[in-house]
């Protein structure tokens, strides 16, 4: 697929004996690659791991990566974190000398505090956690299958906009250059009927300075080397269009060269049809650079 998008979501589930578990997959536009995850208490060594497989499948994109675990409960126990409890306690003398008048701490206030019970609600071997961590990434490699697959359905559908797109740049240009192969008898024209206002007898202005004026005024006016320059961006995005790579950078650029060229064909205009598609072509190129914000 030539044009992969930055937009797609999926999402896998899957369970064995200990847990269920699902991996959700987000990616939007992004300038890089930035890959974000969230993963439950327990499965933090699992996150240099994925972010790898991302990194190894996208290049552009903000990328977020979730996983939930619902394990299967086998009877619920609960202990006691002595570390923390200590902390606590350590802390009570400390306490009392700043509020000498506070209330005594009683145990119950003690097992209270955040941390000092714990629950279990899941038994799992070392064994079974490391077979039980392979299929998880098994199921976040089918997750960014998935997201593949779905950016490169988007890139279609994108890749066509822009190809519809770039066309209606090459129609425009097309159609300036037609107009401005004209301009040369109109600046002559518009030159006579200028002179002839101010002046009663044109014959006092010589034909040579009538030339020279009118050469001066073409130069100006021309806008061959701006609209070559567009057939040539034109070129240079179907081309990119075609290739099964990352192009959204290239793509970008394009944008920022059709956007220059545009405007100084603009500027430089002196006809109002030649303006007109000047001002018709700058709008479809925003509207292709607002697309290409999109590609990978």
């Amino acid at each position: 697929m030539p044009v992969y998008s930055m937009t797609a979501f999926a999402r896998t589930e899957d369970y064995n004996k200990h847990c269920s578990w699902t991996w959700e997959v987000r990616s939007v536009n992004g300038k890089g690659l930035d890959v974000r995850s969230r993963v439950p208490s327990g499965f933090e060594n699992l996150e240099s791991t994925a972010r790898d497989q991302v990194k190894k499948s996208f290049s552009r994109g903000n990328i977020s990566i979730s996983l939930s675990v619902e394990w299967i409960r086998k009877g619920q126990s609960f202990a006691i974190n002595e570390d923390i409890l200590n902390n606590y306690v350590n802390l009570l003398p400390q306490l009392s000398r700043r509020v000498p008048d506070a209330t005594p701490v009683s145990l119950d206030s003690l097992l209270n505090l955040k941390g000092v019970i714990e629950s279990s609600d899941h038994s799992i071997t070392e064994d079974a956690q490391i077979k039980l961590e392979i299929a998880l990434l098994k199921s976040l490699d089918e997750a960014l299958i998935s997201l593949q697959a779905m950016r490169a359905a988007e890139g279609k559908i994108l890749g066509n906009i822009l190809n519809q797109q770039v066309n209606a740049i090459l129609s425009s240009c097309k159609a300036a250059t037609k107009v401005a192969a004209t301009q040369p008898d109109v600046i002559r024209k518009r030159l006579k009927g200028q002179v002839s206002s101010l002046l009663e007898d044109i014959s006092s202005l010589s034909p040579e300075r009538l030339e020279q004026e009118a050469a001066l005024l073409m130069t100006k006016a021309d806008v061959s080397e701006e609209l070559d320059r567009i057939g040539a961006h034109v070129v240079a995005a179907q081309d990119l269009l075609k290739l099964d790579s990352a192009v959204g950078r290239k793509l970008d650029f394009i944008c920022q060269e059709f956007n220059r060229e545009a405007s100084t064909l603009c500027s430089k205009s002196g006809d109002m049809e030649l303006t007109r598609i000047g001002l018709e072509m700058r709008a479809t190129i925003e509207k292709f650079r607002e697309q290409v914000q999109n590609v990978e």
